[in-house]
């Protein structure tokens, strides 16, 4: 991967611990709901990301909130946010900060 690649998504990994469902008080990236993060070339940058339900009522609100914070960094030039649910979430996905806030530690 080269500099600028690694650079964005470092940037977008950053970005995205600002992100935060609602009802839970951990960012969405220590709570491992992002799956991947491809950057291309051309600053175009697709997120696959689950939710920790599918019926989440702050579905729209949160991938809004991703895509919009994402495309605020410089060098991105758009973010498509792909909405997947395999494989299903489960608390095990989440960071070691996360448990211990969330008390599963």
């Amino acid at each position: 991967m080269n500099d600028i690649k690694f650079q964005t998504e470092e940037r977008i990994i950053e970005m995205l611990k600002t992100v935060y469902d609602p009802e839970i008080p951990v960012n969405i990236y220590d709570l491992g709901l992002i799956y991947k993060i491809d950057v291309e070339e051309d600053g175009k940058v697709i997120i696959d990301m689950t939710l920790t339900a599918p019926n989440c009522p702050a579905a729209d609100f949160i991938m809004e909130d991703v895509r919009q914070k994402v495309e605020s960094i410089d060098i991105v030039s758009s973010a498509t946010i792909n909405l997947v649910f395999e494989p299903e979430w489960d608390k095990d996905m989440m960071s070691e900060e996360a448990k211990l806030e969330l008390g599963f530690l």
